[in-house]
């Protein structure tokens, strides 16, 4: 998909672009697969707000996505691809031989008509998933378990693709999209290509009602703030923070700060981190 620009006509088209969606399905999504997805506007179940500047937004419906592809041996057809108001990538609606059909993540490339399997011994193709023991060494992938049967969880978003950088005791060893190395089983399924509309990082929303209709409420910076609401408000002007580094709104060390366990068990299994240690 290519990036659309307008012509300047207002201010906020000056600086805005958009996928251009014209190589999609122009169909309405399968309802079998449909889930109500409840607003929450970042509150738990006491009526808290526990995440901050969420609300409002477009009402939308969950696609259900077959994360899994546990369907093996079973060919399928590619019948539409679709958007997805729920992620940035594009989903293809596959129905096989036997009838059923399924959303799975359209991989780049894979287009209405091409068939896509699932299975041990089935070809390198963009769409197939396989066991990460059945795919050749180098090859990339996307839509990575991390433990066998759990279902997806690497790798998911647009533009996005590990690669397969080797083999040993057990483990296949991936080079992940933020550079991290990385061991996974190797009887955990991966689909072959990369992740649909990798232009997705290069849209810019150009106006903030635009960010509103996706559900996101304003952020105010904390140095602008009372000190009353903020540690790094008060002061005459434009102050610092006044700290020997930035905080959360309840004192807690932010931006940089890592907040990952020191002992976690999966650490084992992390060869090289992403910032290259």
């Amino acid at each position: 998909m290519a990036i659309k620009v307008y012509k300047p006509t207002i201010n906020s088209r000056r600086n805005m672009s958009v996928i251009d969606y014209s190589g999609l399905s122009k169909v309405a999504p399968e309802k079998s697969l449909l889930a109500p997805l409840n607003k929450k506007a970042g509150r738990n179940s006491y009526g808290r707000i526990t995440v901050r500047h969420r609300g409002g937004g477009n009402r939308r419906k969950y696609r259900i996505i077959d994360f899994k592809r546990n369907k093996f041996d079973v060919e399928g057809t590619v019948k539409t691809i679709e958007y997805d108001p729920n992620r940035s990538a594009f989903i293809a609606l596959v129905e096989y031989v036997d009838g059923e059909k399924s959303y799975i993540l359209a991989p780049e490339g894979l287009k209405v008509g091409y068939k896509v399997i699932s299975g041990k011994n089935v070809d390198i193709w963009p769409g197939n998933a396989l066991p990460l023991t059945s795919i050749p060494v180098g090859t990339f992938v996307h839509n990575v378990e991390l433990y066998p049967g759990r279902g997806a969880q690497l790798a998911r978003s647009a533009g996005n693709q590990a690669q397969l950088m080797a083999r040993e005791d057990g483990y296949a060893l991936l080079r992940l999209p933020s550079n991290e190395l990385r061991k996974v089983p190797e009887s955990c399924m991966a689909t072959v290509g990369q992740v649909s509309n990798p232009d997705h990082f290069n849209v810019k929303i150009g106006k903030a009602g635009r960010k509103r209709n996706m559900g996101w409420r304003p952020t105010v910076r904390g140095s602008v703030m009372n000190p009353n609401d903020h540690p790094h408000g008060g002061g005459e002007g434009k102050s610092p923070v006044g700290r020997p580094g930035p905080v959360t709104p309840w004192g807690k060390p932010a931006l940089g700060y890592k907040t990952r366990k020191h002992k976690k068990q999966s650490d084992k299994l992390i060869v090289r981190r992403r910032n290259g240690k």
